[in-house]
């Protein structure tokens, strides 16, 4: 994918799961999207798991591909959940679930 020009957006998503930050940023040979909720983020690749799991955040990352990139925050609803930190396991979300069900696992209340 070609980005022409820089930008970044944020924005709050309404989900049925409730509402959410949602970022984007782009800029030439790159970009990168979150989901940010009060109980962690849902990310492309550019976030780490690891450091997520040393300071107890909950992560879970989805990996586009140069064919589907991950470039909206919307676009990690449907992308499948390839890494999660310690946290993010502890709340039920695992390897291989659409980003759409990690969130519903990090928004539910205990």
């Amino acid at each position: 994918m070609s980005v022409e020009k820089l930008s970044a957006s944020q924005r709050v998503i309404k989900t049925i799961y409730g509402e959410v930050l949602g970022s984007s940023y782009r800029w030439p040979g790159g970009q990168y999207c979150a989901i940010h909720t009060d109980r962690g983020v849902i990310g492309c690749g550019l976030y780490d798991c690891s450091i997520g799991t040393r300071f107890g955040m909950a992560i879970a990352i989805a990996r586009g591909t140069p064919e589907h990139p991950l470039c909206e925050p919307e676009d990690l609803l449907t992308a499948r959940i390839a890494e999660v930190s310690e946290s993010a396991g502890k709340m039920g979300i695992i390897v291989g679930m659409k980003g759409e069900a990690a969130l519903e696992c990090m928004l539910k209340t205990n």
